[in-house]
């Protein structure tokens, strides 16, 4: 074969695979490397490894900057397809807040919440009490109460309370106090404050060094001297007809034989047996037979006579003055613990039975029906003019802020929140009715995305692209950035490397013509 032929084959051979490996290596050194490799200024690097960093920083910054701008994401955000979207879900989320049937308010809670609520209300109750008891002890309240009563006294004071009195308000009056009486009656709770009742007023009266009488008033006494006076005729009458009992009689002679007895010991001896003699059994039983037949009643003649009388009243008049000079104090400090005890029993089972008494419940109803047949008779104003606007604001302060004002807010707030977390929820739809919830789903969409709309701008301006896409670029590995550059460009790159072998063959096709042309 021609050499200067075989010459130019070899050159066209040795170009094409000079340029192919070459086009090869530099594909391959785009990521190979992964890491720097070699010695000194011999170290070498895949391209993409070697300048991830300021790639990742150069893309994210295009992506930011010219592919999704904050005013693309916020022109997205408010297409009409997100719009419907949104709709589509505001309205899935209120179907399944209206439509849906709910049991009790405790039961739709999960059972940590539930005993989280139960703990806040348990606290609530004596706080909401005291700042209650605080603000009703304030001069706001005062001034607020006390404008609401004269509104209130100005607003209805000409009205009259039959008016608002009816025949059922009154049967349930009357019915409710009567319910409350009996319950009040029977209840352990007032026979304790009655006999506690008891008990203080004896210790005040036992402390009391004040005389008895002091403490009556003035006419009592000529009442009790002049009843005392005319009552004594009656008890001797009494007294003869007393003697007719047998036991009575035994006990008035063995009385008497006792009096004799004592009396004949301080006589001589020979007084002594006189008096033996002369007094007997016989004649101790004709003295009570002398009594009961005519004694008292000459005594009680006697005590008719003016001069008598007149003795007979300064005699009670003083004896019934010096027993209520002594202070009624002294009387009650020497009573024995046990008699004090039994009065304080027995006036605290007095006052019981008079609470219990059907004849109280009786008469309690009946003050009830005339205090309401006169009340129908007034007006509104004569009812709360009798009370100035200001007692009442005070009055209802005390209240409020005593102990057992708290309590009652404290039961009252405890009992409300139990009956609200107890009570069925039911289907929330049944409440509003067909035309509210429409005009709830429409106007809170509308709502809810004009609120979106105007929280976007300011939202999308937190959202960092550069950063983000940077920081996902720098997260790849060299490795799998290959595989995505390969499995998207692997045709091109193939058709690089034969394109470096078709150049190289023309290369040294050149080459060897220019050679030739020189030879």
């Amino acid at each position: 074969m021609d050499p200067e032929l075989i010459q130019g084959l070899v050159t066209v051979a040795v170009g094409a695979v000079a340029g192919g490996i070459t086009n090869a290596v530099a594909i391959w050194m785009l990521f190979h490397p992964y890491e720097r490799r070699g010695i000194g200024r011999l170290a070498i690097q895949g391209a993409i490894p070697k300048n991830k960093a300021r790639l990742a920083r150069s893309i994210g910054r295009t992506v930011g900057e010219r592919l999704l701008t904050p005013e693309d994401l916020a022109q997205r955000l408010s297409a009409p397809a997100v719009r419907q979207a949104f709709d589509t879900a505001v309205g899935d989320i209120l179907d399944g807040i209206l439509e849906r049937e709910r049991g009790p308010l405790r039961d739709q809670l999960p059972p940590d919440l539930a005993t989280t609520v139960d703990e806040a209300m348990a606290g609530l109750a004596p706080r909401v009490a005291g700042r209650v008891a605080a603000w009703a002890q304030s001069e706001e309240f005062e001034r607020l109460a006390t404008g609401w009563m004269a509104r209130i006294r100005d607003e209805v004071g000409d009205r009259p309370l039959g008016e608002s009195l009816t025949e059922g308000r009154r049967a349930a009056l009357k019915g409710n106090v009567q319910s409350w009486v009996s319950r009040m009656a029977e209840d352990d709770e007032l026979e304790r404050t009655l006999r506690g009742f008891v008990e203080r007023r004896l210790e005040q009266l036992s402390q009391d060094d004040t005389p008895l009488l002091d403490r009556l008033p003035p006419g009592i006494i000529g009442a009790l001297e002049h009843a005392i006076t005319d009552y004594l005729p009656m008890a001797l009458e009494r007294l003869s007809a007393l003697l007719a009992d047998p036991d009575a009689r035994a006990m008035v002679e063995e009385a008497l034989r006792k009096a004799f007895d004592n009396s004949v010991r301080d006589l001589l001896i020979h007084e002594r047996i006189l008096a033996r003699l002369v007094v007997t059994d016989r004649t101790i039983e004709r003295l009570v037979d002398g009594f009961e037949q005519e004694g008292f009643d000459r005594f009680a003649e006697s005590l008719a006579q003016p001069e008598m009388k007149a003795q007979v009243t300064r005699a009670v008049n003083d004896a019934v003055v010096n027993f209520l000079r002594q202070p009624l104090g002294e009387r009650l400090r020497r009573f024995t613990p046990e008699r004090r005890d039994a009065l304080a029993g027995t006036l605290g089972d007095w006052l019981v039975r008079v609470a219990r008494d059907l004849a109280t419940r009786d008469a309690i109803a009946r003050t009830v029906d005339r205090a309401l047949d006169a009340v129908e008779r007034r007006t509104w104003g004569d009812v709360l003019g009798a009370i100035p606007p200001e007692r009442l604001a005070q009055a209802l302060a005390e209240v409020l802020a005593s102990e057992r004002g708290q309590r009652w807010i404290e039961e009252s707030v405890a009992q409300v929140a139990a009956r609200l977390l107890a009570r069925p929820i039911g289907r929330p739809a049944d409440w509003l009715g067909a035309e509210s919830g429409a005009a709830i789903r429409t106007g809170l969409s509308a709502a809810v995305w004009t609120w979106l709309q105007d929280q976007i701008p300011r939202v999308v301006e937190q959202i960092r692209v550069p950063e983000m896409v940077e920081q996902k670029v720098l997260g790849f590995s060299t490795q799998r950035m290959e595989e995505i550059v390969r499995n998207v460009t692997q045709r091109e790159l193939d058709l690089i490397v034969r394109l470096g072998y078709v150049l190289g063959g023309l290369v040294g096709l050149v080459a060897w013509g220019v050679n030739a042309l020189l030879a």
